[in-house]
Formats: C-alpha cells, structure tokens, sequence
C-alpha cells in the first residue's frame, strides 16, 4: 500500500487550516483510539526484547523455522500473513512478527528509522536460533519488508537459507537509479515533522483509518472490491491503538524506504523468490528483469494483488514448496562470503 497512502497522507500534510482544525477536533472527540485487539494468528504469542525493542510474535507447529514478516502501511500487522501462517504450519516452525510500531509490539514515540526494522529481524533470527536450536533459516516478506529481509541477508548471509519477497518494492520504475550510500533512506525532508504536530499528529491519522479508507487502500491493493474481510476488520482494530500513528508516520514520510535498495538486492548471495501479483495498485515490476540473469533468483508472478495468497493461495504455495525443495544458486551459497554492513 506503499505508494496509495504516501499520496494520501501527503495531500493531507499540505490540507486547509478549516481541515487540520477538524483533525485536532476529531482526534480528541471522534471515536476511541483503542479497542480490544485479538490476536492477529493462531498459535502462541510471545514477547521478547533485544536490540529493537519488546516485539511480539506467534509461533506455531515443528520442523525446520520459517520467518514470516508482513509488510508496513498504515495498519499494518502479522495478520497480513495469516494464510500463509495457517497453511504452513502445518508442516513447518512458523514464526510471524508484529513490526516495531505494530500490532503487539512496542508502539513508543520514539525513532522509528531503518535501522530499527532490520535490527528487529536480526532479533528475530537470534530469537529462532535459540528456540529451535538450528541455523540458517527460509524466510518470506511482504511489501517494502522486502528491502529489510533483503538488507539483513546482505549484512548476515550465513542466517538465511533462502528469501521470499512477496511484491516487494524496489522493482518499479525509477528503481535502477537507487544505488546511494548504505543505509541511505529516501526522507521527504518536514513531512515527518508536519505530521508528527502533537496538536492534529492523531486526529489526522484517525481520519485517514476509518473503514472507508481502510477499504479503499485495500481494493487499491487488491485491485479489486473483493477483498478479504477479516483483514479489514483487524486492520480497524489494530490502527486504533494506543501510538499507532508513529510508526506509519515514519513510512510515508520516506524514512523506511532505501535509497540504495537495487545495490542492496544485486548483493544477496542467497536463493531468492521473487513473487509477485499482476492487479492493483502494485503490479509495477518493470525493473525487475536483471535478476533473470542471476542463477540465485526466481520470479513468480501470479493473477492476483500484491497480498497474492489471500487470493490464490494454493497456486503461490506450490511455487514456493518448488522453490523450497530445489533453491537455485545453491553452487554460490556454498562460497558466500561474509558480508557487507548488516545495517545501516
């Protein structure tokens, strides 16, 4: 939902005064800012703290671990992998994390920048690797939480097995051109700062996650008006909880975006996925053909949205258990060499 909501919040950072009057009123007298939240997946939910903060995530069944991470919007959550979680299970560990700012995780007023997202992956890797007892792991992504997986593998190769990046951004036009210095972010300078006001920072959030909007960005997504209810549903639940605004904030204000993402992705040395719908919004793959000349990649794409496994979810399973069980660029794996900057 990347590029639909930094419109929006965009055009609502430069609003009419009548209308930032209306944010400050409805965020102290429009609906209540937190309602009882559920757990977003079945399993175990768990909380731990290291480098990125107390971050909560669910695990369920046995096997060899699998890391699921869902992707960062507005109302983001681990409900956004719930099919995959649910299905996978079954046969695997699966591991799912609520982001830092989302979910159950810490939602604080504090910096949420790069460097926080991967830190909370490298959390979540040391987290796996004590409670199942072994190394590198698979791991899939939604959405921008692509750039973070993909910059975690480069920094610390020998932690992943193999990589799923489902619609991930970083392929669209323009993407060629992103080979800044590491770390480097694509901050779009007092946008954070106008949004961040104390005075309208929650009531303008508010207005932009009522379920209207919510359904919209969806359909966006979808590119389609069918789609999945129950992630509506948690996505009204989860944006109206206490400090939900910080971290979307930090999102369309251009913080968590990498400027030096297609420098990032030429490095990974790991078996990569690269999966993606041909609907909505997000269908703009047009950089991506490079990676076919790369014997570690694989591209999928699939009739369907960017959140393809709500839709078509037997399909993108069977691409990626093939995947799975043959990861190519195997050969290239096995002379790896450690890595570049595991952050920013």
């Amino acid at each position: 939902m990347a590029t639909a909501l930094g419109k929006w919040l965009g055009i609502a950072a430069g609003v009419s005064a009548t209308a930032v009057a209306g944010a400050v009123a409805y965020g102290r007298y429009g609906l209540p800012q937190q309602f009882p939240l559920p757990p977003a997946l079945p399993g175990e939910r768990r909380v731990m703290s290291r480098r990125a903060g107390p971050l909560s995530y669910y695990v369920s069944g046995s096997g060899a671990p699998l890391l699921l991470i869902h992707s960062v919007n507005a109302a983001a959550s681990a409900y956004e992998v719930r099919p995959l979680f649910e299905a996978l299970c079954a046969e695997r560990r699966v591991y799912a994390v609520d982001l830092p700012g989302f979910g159950f995780s810490d939602r604080s007023d504090r910096s949420y920048k790069l460097g926080l997202y991967i830190d909370a992956l490298h959390d979540m890797v040391d987290e796996i690797a004590a409670d199942s007892g072994l190394g590198a792991i698979d791991a899939l992504a939604l959405s921008l939480s692509g750039e973070f997986l993909g910059r975690a593998a480069v920094g610390r190769p020998e932690a992943f097995r193999t990589l799923c990046l489902v619609t991930p951004t970083g392929f669209e036009h323009g993407a060629d051109a992103r080979r800044g210095p590491n770390g480097t972010g694509r901050e779009v300078r007092g946008l954070h700062a106008t949004l961040s006001v104390p005075v309208w920072s929650r009531g303008l959030y508010n207005l932009l996650v009522t379920r209207p909007s919510i359904r919209f960005f969806l359909e966006k997504t979808w590119g389609s008006k069918h789609i999945d209810e129950g992630l509506l549903a948690y996505d009204y639940l989860t944006t109206h909880q206490p400090g939900a605004q910080h971290a979307p904030y930090a999102f369309v204000s251009g913080k968590l975006f990498s400027g030096d993402i297609r420098t990032i992705y030429e490095q990974i040395e790991r078996p990569v996925l690269l999966l993606h719908g041909t609907r909505g919004e997000f269908q703009d793959f047009a950089e991506a053909d490079w990676i076919e000349d790369r014997p570690n990649w694989r591209r999928v794409a699939l009739d369907a949205g960017a959140l393809a496994h709500f839709e078509v979810l037997p399909d993108m399973l069977r691409h990626y258990r093939r995947f799975l069980a043959n990861p190519p660029g195997e050969a290239a794996q096995s002379s790896s060499s450690p890595s570049r900057s595991p952050r920013p």
